[in-house]
């Protein structure tokens, strides 16, 4: 099948993401997982074909698995066999949502149970991660005492910042702070426990949150998916030393090997990085689902 780089419908354009090109239709979102990819806040100007029906695919198969704790946006997770969408079908096939339009909280929710990535940074200049402060001593990639609620900032364009719990909370009210704060962790411990018995584990992740008109909370964006979190097996782990990644960390790793001083427009991948990337997405997919992408 041809990468997809970018959706084409006849439907409203709600917006183009990063990754996922979004069409309102009546009331709903049609939200399609595009073969872009992104790393550093860029889109870079490789695609890795295949990738978007694993993060539609397994986004599904954690929103069914976790429906009963919090509910989520999902209508449908194939809308290419709704009459309306089944002209598309060759676009919407295993890489499209049918969503519920919510309005969306403008924070990310991220939890980490591993110290890894932007929060390792943070932690070797401060001692603490988004004012969690942390026991001295800790390794690179090592386990933390318990998982640990870091939320930032969402924005369209730029970096997002990270926040103290004093600033999510003021962004927020205390009520609805508390809540989502609640839910992440409860989503993480509830995955964590299923990933492991995988032989994987989930160093972090990150959720995104929304509401109805009556003030409902749910589930949104995409949730335990190689974009949005980190996987390791658990039998190759060993604090202190890095992880071999399957998710999209394995394609930082290798922008960071090379020149690009993270500004400038992106390199392209080179076709091998292109084809291991496809692979690790593939197999995270059929060691957590149990089924072929």
């Amino acid at each position: 099948m041809k990468p997809l780089n970018r959706a084409e419908l006849p439907f409203k354009l709600f917006k183009r993401g990063k990754v996922r090109d979004v069409f309102e239709v009546d009331d709903r979102l049609l939200i399609v997982s595009s073969d872009r990819i992104s790393a550093f806040d860029f889109v870079l100007p490789s695609l890795i074909p295949g990738k978007g029906q694993v993060l539609n695919r397994i986004a599904a198969f954690w929103f069914e698995k976790t429906k009963s704790r919090v509910p989520n946006h999902v209508l449908s997770v194939e809308p290419e066999k709704l009459p309306e969408f089944a002209p598309h079908f060759p676009v919407l096939e295993k890489r499209s949502l049918l969503a519920r339009k919510l309005t969306v909280f403008p924070i990310e929710a991220i939890v980490r149970a591993y110290i890894v990535g932007s929060g390792w940074q943070a932690y070797q200049k401060t001692g603490a991660i988004c004012g969690v402060k942390l026991p001295a001593g800790l390794k690179f990639a090592e386990r933390l005492p318990e998982p640990i609620f870091t939320p930032t900032t969402k924005v369209e364009r730029g970096h997002d910042e990270d926040m103290t719990s004093e600033q999510f909370t003021d962004k927020l009210g205390g009520e609805t702070a508390a809540v989502l704060q609640s839910l992440s962790l409860q989503l993480f411990a509830a995955a964590s426990e299923y990933a492991l018995s995988r032989g994987i584990i989930i160093a972090d992740s990150k959720f995104e949150f929304g509401h109805d008109g009556q003030g409902n909370i749910f589930l949104v964006d995409e949730i335990f998916t190689p974009d949005c979190s980190r996987f390791w097996k658990r039998d190759d782990y060993q604090p202190g030393q890095e992880p071999l990644p399957f998710d999209k960390q394995f394609v930082r790793n290798y922008l960071l090997g090379t020149s690009w001083d993270r500004h400038s427009p992106p390199p392209e991948l080179p076709a091998e990085v292109i084809v291991s990337t496809s692979e690790k997405y593939r197999e995270i997919f059929r060691i957590l689902t149990g089924q072929e992408p």
